[in-house]
């Protein structure tokens, strides 16, 4: 159930960063918007610091919902069934 979720998680994430990218292309130009693909922390830091100016805001209040949700989940063990597994512990 928790990989599920996960994967939905991510598929959202992806999706606003698909988003800002696009704003990021046509208002801030190529090099931005290749800059935001390489690195996508990038991508998120110029999304909230023009979130109103580009009329973005709620993308980037989904965006940080999702990865709060996913650092949650990963806290409560969530995500870290795989690497317990590996631990030798039989």
């Amino acid at each position: 159930m928790l990989g599920i979720l996960g994967m939905v998680i991510w598929l959202g994430c992806i999706i606003c960063l698909v988003l800002v990218l696009i704003k990021m292309f046509q208002s801030a130009g190529v090099l931005h918007g290749i800059l935001g693909i390489i690195c996508t922390l990038y991508a998120f830091i110029w999304g909230w610091i023009n979130a109103d100016k580009e009329g973005i805001k709620n993308i980037m209040l989904i965006w940080t919902l999702l990865i709060v949700i996913s650092i949650v989940l990963g806290f409560f063990g969530g995500f870290s069934v795989p690497f317990m597994r590996g631990m030798g512990t039989s």
